[in-house]
């Protein structure tokens, strides 16, 4: 194998592995494997037959790939990290085929790490170290725990903003006047609603077109979210939404393609704009959370994007070049 180092004490079957790839003391790879180029595996690691694995990837020492697992380009996975292919494993009984697992391209998997088997984590998504993964992550995803859960999402390099927080503007005559705060993402924008403070009890309000920048079609209403759970994950061809956290807080992250931000909606007169084209996932939800918005077309399964490499794809396309 051209351009292949192997350590002495390595012990490498296949004879598919890509060029400026490093295979160092104890690995041992299956001839079934196929490895792509530049990639260091380190001490101690095993890849069973029915693996493939990108290019540029570290898998660093003691982690185990067994058959089923997929691992994109761009992929750390460190130490200690452990892959499971069968949920009911039994001595000398196998099944007809083993569950397939895949980390998407940039995905990084921290230090002992327990992955369930059939899951994928997404592209850039980060896996905390001692978790233990026992659900699907979504793209650019911080998750962390046993069982793992979101924590955060991770940030562009472009925008080193982080957590965007609308610090509230004085009350003024028993009264605080609207503001838009731009995003810097897709067109995105943070809204300070009008807000009126009253010994009768407090009042924000909005109006559509002016405060809100479409006339709504529908709203729903998003509300009894386990912590856990994440809702959104997806963007809209054609649709608005503005969504306005009414009780409690919750997190939303935003996509468009190129930079991403957090925001944390913790009051009823604050909201978020999302025009189309931006991906979106809202997380972190307290016990109390209630969730409305307001959305500029009817529902049409055909207008979601699901996909976020289809996403990645059709924005690249609409970015002016």
């Amino acid at each position: 194998m051209d351009g292949v180092f192997v350590h002495p004490n390595g012990i490498c079957e296949t004879q598919n592995v890509g060029p400026g790839t490093r295979v160092w003391a104890f690995a041992h790879i299956l001839p079934g494997a196929r490895i792509g180029r530049d990639c260091n595996i380190c001490d101690c690691v095993f890849i069973e037959n029915d693996v493939t694995v990108g290019d540029r990837v570290t898998i660093k020492y003691g982690v185990q790939l067994l058959d089923g697992n997929a691992v994109e380009d761009d992929v750390f996975i460190g130490p200690g990290t452990m892959f499971t292919n069968d949920r009911f494993p039994r001595s000398k009984m196998y099944p007809e085929a083993f569950l397939r697992t895949t980390l998407r391209r940039g995905a990084s998997i921290g230090a002992n790490v327990t992955i369930l088997p059939g899951l994928e984590i997404g592209a850039n998504a980060m896996v905390g170290g001692g978790s233990v993964v026992t659900r699907s992550v979504p793209p650019n995803a911080i998750v962390a725990g046993n069982p793992a859960r979101i924590v955060g999402y991770v940030q562009s390099v472009s925008d080193a903003t982080g957590t965007a927080v609308l610090a509230p503007q004085p009350v003024i005559d028993g009264s605080r006047e609207p503001s838009i705060t731009h995003l810097g993402v897709g067109g995105c924008s943070l809204h300070q609603l009008r807000y009126v403070d009253d010994m009768r009890g407090n009042l924000s309000v909005g109006e559509f077109g002016r405060d809100i920048p479409f006339i709504p079609k529908r709203h729903f209403l998003i509300f009894d979210v386990p912590t856990r759970e994440v809702r959104g994950e997806h963007a809209h061809r054609d649709c608005h939404q503005f969504l306005i956290c009414v009780r409690g807080s919750c997190r939303v992250h935003i996509d468009d393609g190129r930079y991403r931000r957090e925001l944390v909606l913790d009051r009823p007169d604050l909201g978020i704009h999302l025009p189309p084209m931006v991906w979106s996932a809202e997380h972190s939800y307290s016990s109390d959370a209630m969730l409305l918005v307001f959305a500029s077309e009817y529902y049409d399964p055909d207008e979601y994007i699901r996909s976020y490499e289809e996403f990645c794809t059709l924005a690249a396309k609409a970015r002016p070049a």
